[in-house]
C-alpha cells in the first residue's frame, strides 16, 4: 500500500532545503488536497507549512500590507483593515463554509489556479504581488502573471509562496466583490466580479474615478482583468459610476465556457450585470477618506 511521508519544519530555511533537494509538494489547510483523495490512499512526500514561523497573519507597513501565505480567510474576516480591502473580505465569505474559511489559507487558494477560485480577482484588482522565495532568495511577480491556466502557475517546484503584497491606496480607496452561483452559498461560481476605485475629490467635494481596477474570475481559464474598461472610467464623476453601461468590449478579454452550471452568453450576460451593480455600488460611497487613514 502506498503510504504518504510528512515533514513539519519549522523556519522558511528548512522548507527551502527540502523543496531544493527535490520530490516534494506542499500542504498548507489542505482544502483543496483532501477532497481530491476521497477513496484512495495519501500518497507522496508532503511539506506541512502550518508550523513554519512568519507566514501566518497580516502585517502593514510604509509600503502596503502582506498577507503571510497561511494566513485563512477567518483571519482575513477578522482582520482589522481598511475599506480598500472590503473586497477581500466578501470574498472570504464566499470561500466555502466556516470549516472551509477556518481552514483554507489565501495561497492556497492562489495556488490551486482554480479559473473559480474566490480570492484571485480580489487579487489582481488590488495589484497585488505573489511572494516566492527558494534558496536563492525572493522573488516577486504580479498575480496576473502568477497564474497562467487552470490549475497552472509560475511557482517553480523550489519555490514556495510565502504571502501576497498589497501596494498601499489613498485613503479613499474603496472595493467591491460579487459573485452568482446557482445558490446564494458553497457554491461555485457561475461568475464573479471585483473592482477597486480609488477617488480623487474635487474643488466642490465632489468626488472623481482617479484609478480603477476590475477582475473577473470562472469566465476564462483564469481570472482576467478589463482594461478597456478601466481606461474608459478613469477621471469620470464618481457619480457616473451609478450609470455606466458595459459594452461587450468591455468583456473581449474573457472566454467563458459553457457547462452544468451556466452558458458562455449567459456567464457574459450575468458579468455585465455584476459590473453595474458593483459600479453602483462604488458611486455611493463618500469620496472623503474614513476615520481609519491608509496614508
Amino acid at each position: 500500500m502506498a503510504t504518504a511521508r510528512f515533514e513539519q519544519p519549522a523556519s522558511l530555511s528548512q522548507v527551502t532545503d527540502l523543496l531544493a533537494a527535490g520530490g516534494w509538494s506542499l500542504l498548507a489547510g489542505g482544502t483543496d488536497v483532501y477532497p481530491a483523495r476521497v477513496g484512495r490512499a495519501m500518497d507522496g512526500a508532503w511539506i506541512d507549512l502550518t508550523r513554519v514561523g512568519g507566514l501566518r497573519g497580516v502585517r502593514e507597513d510604509e509600503h502596503g500590507w502582506t498577507f503571510g501565505a497561511t494566513t485563512t480567510w477567518t483571519d482575513v474576516l477578522r482582520a482589522d483593515l481598511p475599506p480598500l480591502f472590503d473586497a477581500l473580505k466578501q470574498a472570504a465569505r464566499e470561500v466555502g463554509g466556516v470549516q472551509i474559511q477556518n481552514t483554507g489559507t489565501v495561497a492556497g487558494n492562489l495556488c490551486n489556479a482554480s479559473p473559480a477560485a474566490d480570492g484571485t480577482p480580489v487579487w489582481m484588482a488590488l495589484d497585488a504581488q505573489v511572494l516566492l522565495q527558494s534558496q536563492a532568495g525572493e522573488r516577486r511577480m504580479p498575480v496576473a502573471e502568477f497564474v497562467l491556466a487552470n490549475r497552472r502557475t509560475a511557482r517553480a517546484p523550489h519555490e514556495l509562496v510565502t504571502g501576497l503584497h498589497v501596494p498601499r491606496r489613498s485613503a479613499r480607496a474603496r472595493s467591491v466583490f460579487l459573485k452568482l452561483g446557482g445558490r446564494r452559498y458553497l457554491v461555485i461560481s457561475v461568475t464573479m466580479v471585483a473592482v477597486v476605485i480609488d477617488v480623487d475629490t474635487d474643488v466642490d467635494g465632489s468626488g472623481r474615478v482617479a484609478q480603477l481596477a476590475a477582475a473577473v474570475g470562472s469566465c476564462s481559464a483564469r481570472a482576467q482583468r478589463l482594461p478597456a474598461l478601466e481606461a474608459r472610467l478613469r477621471g469620470q464623476p464618481l457619480l457616473a459610476l451609478a450609470g455606466t453601461a458595459i459594452d461587450p468590449s468591455d468583456l473581449a478579454p474573457l472566454s467563458p465556457i459553457a457547462d452544468v452550471r451556466a452558458s458562455a452568453a449567459y456567464r457574459l450576460d450575468a458579468t455585465a450585470t455584476l459590473l453595474r451593480r458593483a459600479l453602483r455600488a462604488l458611486a455611493c460611497v463618500s469620496p472623503s477618506p474614513p476615520g481609519r487613514g491608509q496614508g
